[in-house]
């Protein structure tokens, strides 16, 4: 990893240039969500006087609807508070379960939090590593904006390391480009776990009142060492009953089931959305409110650095009387000088475009003794699935607020879309090998009703259905609503999410060949899944309460139908679908306290699920976060505290290393896990521009139960101090 910091480096050394000048512009724009600017020219500048040019460093982020493309503001990506767990594989608070080292494949131990199954399974353990484009962060900067993190752990031998870099700049106040890398290196502290992942992806968009696109092209090289886990729990929770003479042994001396064995994950995504609006302009009153104030004051300071104003000029024409000139417009009476053109819009039609083409591949180069129950290919067989998909999606929508009857967006849509995968198969009566491959397509036809103009009720109602294709009579219907009330002087904010799903299971639960798990199920049922749930938050309390329900009717999952052997046991997995309906009900409390510098902050979630065998979940979830925060020689903010996690004992799902999939565990040799607290101290800080931070992960190990897994068979890294920095540059 400190090799090639030098040459990332260099690359963006160039990035670091004077550029534009943009005003500020509001979030909360009716029309393009830019401002009007110039482009900067270095070949009119004086260089001799370059110490009293002012960079602006206003950035304005935001995410979009995939499907439809719509802009959803969010708060910049440069938030201080928690830095210390971005870098986290069991998330920021903990939730996820992981195989103990940074990087390794994780599931979310809350089930609402899981994301669906995707149609290609191999990569949904790596969801924190992969960048879709709802949530990459589009920037509008007034400046070429980059920033740099690095975090490491450990040493050359064990050691962690993760290096990401961003950088966003405008060509003109309508379009922006810029990219992401992000390089992830875990040695792993356990034998053969090792993980080396790199992404690279490039995004543009362009935003006017008439014409707005966002592209997002990426690229991803996931490769993992499998373990397989340890050959005995007791070398963690009693290491004295081991042949390891007593506990004097390391992490890495802890024999493993695998060696030498890999799972390879490649992708190439490219997504474009762009969409036309028709409608008019209209002369409106000036938007001239307190959230313009700072982007007037920057713009009058860069005239006045352009025009090299004398220092007495300066004086004389301050900062703070051109604010408060700025300060008394909203009490000015409008005149016919103080309106302008608006554009609204009537109509918009949207067009979709999404790519994707996906590799997996498992090698092991030396064969496990009695481990499996099935070889179905030979020991150098190519263990390989492919998969690409293009997907076009076409919509009309008919906008809100263009007239006094238009009260809500109405959007029609139609999407295709084609997928193609390839299986390693056999030649009927034969031991020679080919490639199988198989395509699928879908037609599907679907509404949007959905209000966003006021701010204190906003809802959204979306329905489709297959029409034609493979999936034919998939369907879903879903909404959302934010409602915002004051009651006995409170802030109080009420969300409410319901869907109805009835899918098809995804193409490997129906097909799946490889060197020792092998299906062709096309007998299964569609899964019909319905859920509600609904949030109250309080601001000034900071408390947050969230209840769901969800049933599941044909649930699918990999079962473990392993078959005794001798002591043991030979692994065997299959698909099943679970006839009966099963029930998952989830509470939950986000609650924060403040006593002074002296902060607290909780989550706590409940859950019940009704067939734990099937489908097993922690009944409690908690995370804790004790801290104070202050600010040293008034420049220096600060935060010093301790975070953990908890979650009570369950038969958590294991992980297949041969399928990159959690699995249910074998029911006749079952393990808990949990019941066991993590406990972690740092130090958090932000100066400036630059944030960083010490911490010392794990710092409990060797207390209590010593039952350290946060998955079956494969415990959590031993204790270990984290080093991490955050820089932005705005030039």
């Amino acid at each position: 990893m400190k090799k090639i910091l030098p040459y990332i480096l260099l690359i963006l050394l160039p990035l670091n240039v004077k550029g534009q000048f943009l005003p500020s512009h509001s979030t909360g724009s009716r029309h393009s969500g830019l401002g009007s600017g110039e482009i900067f020219n270095p070949f009119q500048k004086d260089t001799t006087k370059s110490e009293d040019l002012i960079v602006p460093e206003d950035i304005h982020q935001w995410h979009i609807d995939e499907l439809m493309g719509d802009v959803l503001n969010v708060e910049p990506d440069t938030m201080p508070h928690a830095f210390q767990n971005w870098h986290m594989t069991e998330g920021m608070t903990g939730e996820y379960n992981f195989l103990g080292n940074m990087g390794t494949p994780r599931q979310s131990r809350i089930f609402f939090n899981r994301p669906s199954s995707t149609e290609f399974d191999m990569f949904q353990p790596y969801d924190y590593f992969i960048t879709k484009p709802g949530e990459l962060f589009f920037t509008d900067t007034k400046s070429p904006y980059t920033n740099l993190s690095y975090h490491e752990s450990g040493d050359k031998v064990t050691g962690d390391d993760r290096v990401r870099a961003y950088f966003a700049t405008n060509a003109g106040k309508h379009f922006g480009v810029g990219f992401l890398f992000d390089y992830l290196y875990g040695r792993g502290q356990y034998d053969n776990q090792s993980t080396a992942f790199m992404n690279f992806s490039l995004f543009s968009y362009y935003r006017s009142d008439k014409y707005n696109y966002h592209m997002l092209a990426s690229r991803y090289h996931i490769k993992a060492a499998e373990n397989g886990g340890i050959t005995n729990d007791e070398y963690i929770t009693n290491p004295e009953n081991t042949d390891g003479n007593g506990s004097n042994f390391g992490s890495d001396d802890i024999p493993v089931n695998f060696n030498k064995t890999w799972n390879r994950n490649e992708a190439y995504t490219a997504y474009f959305t762009h969409h036309y609006n028709f409608g008019f302009y209209k002369k409106v009153a000036k938007d001239i409110s307190n959230e313009n104030i700072a982007g007037e004051v920057n713009k009058f300071m860069q005239e006045r650095s352009r025009k090299e104003l004398p220092a007495t000029a300066a004086d004389s024409l301050s900062v703070k009387e051109f604010a408060d000139s700025i300060m008394s417009l909203p009490q000015r009476s409008y005149n016919d000088e103080e309106y302008e053109n608006r554009f609204i819009q009537v109509a918009r039609i949207t067009h979709t475009a999404d790519f994707l083409s996906n590799r997996h591949e498992f090698k092991m180069y030396e064969q496990p003794k009695d481990y499996f129950a099935d070889t179905y290919m030979r020991y150098d067989s190519l263990d390989r699935t492919d998969q690409w998909s293009i997907k076009n999606t076409f919509a009309l929508s008919l906008r809100e607020g263009f007239s006094k009857w238009a009260i809500a967006d109405v959007t029609a849509y139609i999407s295709h879309k084609y997928s193609n995968y390839k299986l390693p198969d056999t030649i009927p009566g034969t031991t020679l090998e080919t490639r199988k491959s198989y395509s699928e397509h879908t037609v599907m036809a679907g509404g949007i009703i959905q209000s966003t103009r006021n701010d204190n009720f906003k809802y959204k109602l979306r329905g489709e259905t297959a029409v034609s294709g493979d999936d034919l009579g998939a369907f879903l219907l879903e909404g959302n609503s934010e409602l915002r009330i004051k009651l006995l002087k409170q802030n109080i904010k009420i969300e409410a999410n319901a869907f109805i799903k009835n899918n098809r299971p995804s193409f490997y639960y129906r097909h799946f060949h490889s060197e020792h798990y092998w299906w062709d199920n096309d007998d299964l049922e569609k899964e019909f899944r319905s859920h509600i749930e609904g949030s109250l938050s309080i601001d000034r309390w900071k408390t947050k309460i969230k209840l769901g329900f969800e049933n599941i009717k044909n649930y699918t999952y990999i079962a473990n139908i392993s078959t005794p052997h001798n002591d043991g046991f030979l692994n065997k997995l299959t698909v099943a679908q679970e006839s009966d309906n099963i029930q998952i009900m989830s509470a939950s409390l986000s609650q924060k306290f403040k006593l002074g510098i002296l902060h607290f902050d909780t989550e706590l979630t409940y859950q019940t699920t009704s067939k734990k065998e099937v489908l097993p979940l922690p009944k409690l979830n908690a995370y804790a976060n004790l801290y104070i925060k202050f600010k040293i020689a008034k420049v220096l903010h600060t935060e010093l505290g301790a975070d953990a996690y908890y979650f009570t004992a369950y038969d958590a799902p294991e992980y297949s290393a041969p399928l990159g999939q959690f699995v249910q565990q074998n029911q006749q040799d079952k393990v808990e896990i949990g019941n066991y607290p993590v406990v972690n101290l740092y130090a958090n800080f932000l100066l400036k521009k630059t944030r960083f931070y010490v911490k010392y992960y794990h710092a409990n190990e060797g207390m209590g139960n010593m039952n350290y897994f946060l998955a079956p068979h494969q415990p959590l890294t031993p204790a270990t101090l984290w080093l991490g920095l955050s820089w932005n540059f705005y030039n």
